[in-house]
């Protein structure tokens, strides 16, 4: 969600892209649904980010999450 913010787009803009209902990105930034890496891919080029960076800043931010 932070990236989809920071590119300036909407929930609708980011569905639009990727040919998906709004509720499709709504549900993948509520963690509702996981993303397979094919779709994390098209997610991340719908936003105009790199996917690399993308999943090296995910899995930073999760680095970050104290084990349970």
């Amino acid at each position: 969600m932070n990236a989809r913010k920071r590119s300036g787009l909407t929930q609708q803009d980011v569905a639009d892209r990727l040919g998906k209902p709004q509720s499709y990105v709504a549900k993948v930034e509520g963690g509702e649904r996981r993303l397979d890496v094919v779709e994390f891919v098209a997610l991340a080029k719908a936003i105009g980010e790199n996917p690399t960076e993308l999943f090296d800043r995910l899995l930073a931010a999760l680095d970050s999450i104290p084990d349970e």
